[in-house]
């Protein structure tokens, strides 16, 4: 039951992560994000890669 606790707390992190750096990303201004090569419709692309690794 820890374990499953444990990994849940974990998954239940890495998405409010995901979700943060998702909404940081969109509202980033957008010559700060060029400057960066961001583009802001690949957000969630970049967060999960960010958070997830993939």
């Amino acid at each position: 039951m820890a374990h499953f606790m444990s990994s849940l707390r974990d998954r239940l992190q890495k998405r409010a992560a995901y979700n943060r750096t998702v909404r940081e990303i969109r509202a980033m201004p957008l010559d700060v994000a060029l400057d960066l090569n961001i583009y802001q419709e690949d957000a969630e692309k970049i967060a999960a890669q960010a958070v997830y690794g993939r």
